[in-house]
């Protein structure tokens, strides 16, 4: 089953099964992003809307963009504001849905579904402002060493998605070959587990100058 497939079967129960890892990263978006100002966001990986009902809340403009049709919908039926704009799309072909500029582009639960990170970071800085932030909020690598994944239940028995593994020095390293540099970075535990944690929360922001190699 393909990782589209996949998140059009998930997308009917997503919002009411038990995630512990999309629960945590909205805590995760929320805190990150909860201190700074931005006007112009661009949503990846929108999935069922859980943090593009929060976004439209504090931007002017929202594009929220996802592969899954089936996500899409449900995102959809959340959110209804004129100001939030949705697009279905693969991330890694051409970003036509892109028409402006942002000063925040956000990643969420996204990127180990992808295994060529350059080409997305090269994408993101290109739509990014001078001084406009990255958000990325992933499954920790920690938890995926431990054999961790995206998967869901369904009657039919157990799915699993195609992952990639990115260590957090691959987050770090490949954005700022795009002049995307870090500023902050988190971790999330589960409340009865703390010896590995879930979630990793980045946040970088684009520099006015090139960064050095």
């Amino acid at each position: 089953m393909s990782i589209q497939q996949a998140y059009n079967e998930w997308s009917s129960i997503y919002d009411t099964n038990s995630n512990k890892t999309r629960d945590l990263e909205a805590i995760a978006l929320r805190e990150m992003l909860g201190p700074l100002s931005f006007q112009r966001c661009l949503e990846i990986g929108c999935g069922s809307g859980k943090n593009t009902v929060w976004l439209a809340t504090h931007a002017d403009h929202v594009t929220a963009v996802d592969f899954s049709a089936g996500m899409l919908q449900k995102a959809k039926e959340k959110v209804k504001d004129s100001h939030v704009i949705f697009h279905q799309a693969d991330v890694t072909h051409d970003w036509t849905f892109v028409s402006q500029s942002y000063d925040l582009v956000t990643f969420s639960l996204v990127l180990e579904h992808i295994e060529n990170l350059d080409v997305i970071f090269q994408k993101t800085s290109g739509v990014l402002i001078p001084d406009g932030y990255l958000y990325i909020g992933e499954l920790h690598p920690f938890k995926q060493y431990a054999g961790s994944k995206a998967r869901f239940e369904t009657e039919h028995g157990r799915h699993e998605l195609t992952c990639y593994t990115h260590h957090i020095s691959d987050f770090i390293s490949g954005a700022k070959q795009h002049g995307l540099e870090l500023i902050n970075l988190a971790e999330y535990f589960d409340k009865d587990d703390n010896a590995i944690p879930r979630v990793l929360s980045l946040l970088m922001r684009k520099g006015r100058e090139p960064l050095p190699n």
